[in-house]
């Protein structure tokens, strides 16, 4: 008898109300649980089959990836975001055997000493040094600005290309494996037009 005579007074249940609803919002903000992102794309609907943890002795970077890593002093802390052997191909239209020609080397050397400005930190940064959900940015070489975050299945998205293989290391340098080559819209544009004047 008491229950109904309560919830028949208005300004009791309008209090009970405004209580539970502050309740909510003080558990919703103690735990700070982030925002579900609406793209399945962000949340890491990906094939992990491609994306891997490897030893560092299972993984070769490919001549391009050598090429790039041997650029950099071996004993100082770089972070290297290195473009797979399929992204040199498909993005820069760079194939070894007819990039490593003697006619055709210097121009493929400068193509990987500029990539190698855009994808390069100078400092070690492994996955393990971001955390899933948070945005870090950093400065390349060059000055471009590389956007780094973490996936669900802890691979890392750089600019929005996606690594397949993260954390190898070459002595001091830390180097991820990426499906897509890190670049300015100019050399993008560039590299473009290049390729349409060939065809």
């Amino acid at each position: 008898m008491r229950k109904r005579q309560i919830l028949k007074h208005p300004i009791a249940l309008v209090s009970i109300l405004v209580s539970v609803c502050c309740l909510l919002i003080m558990i919703g903000t103690v735990l700070k649980l982030p925002e579900a992102p609406t793209n399945s794309s962000e949340m890491g609907f990906y094939p992990i089959n491609r994306s891997r943890k490897v030893s560092p002795q299972d993984v070769w970077l490919g001549k391009f990836g050598e090429m790039m890593v041997d650029m950099l002093p071996q004993d100082l802390a770089f972070t290297v975001f290195v473009p797979s052997e399929e992204a040199f191909k498909r993005d820069l239209r760079l194939w070894v055997n007819d990039s490593l020609k003697p006619d055709k080397f210097n121009d493929t050397y400068a193509i990987v000493t500029r990539i190698l400005g855009f994808s390069t930190v100078p400092r070690a940064l492994s996955s393990l040094n971001v955390r899933f959900g948070e945005l870090v940015s950093y400065d390349s070489l060059s000055g471009f600005p590389l956007y780094i975050s973490k996936d669900i299945d802890g691979m890392l998205l750089v600019n929005r290309i996606r690594s397949e293989i993260v954390d190898v290391r070459k002595r001091e340098i830390v180097v991820h494996v990426m499906d897509g080559v890190l670049m300015d819209a100019d050399f993008e544009q560039s590299v473009l037009s290049d390729g349409t004047e060939e065809d």
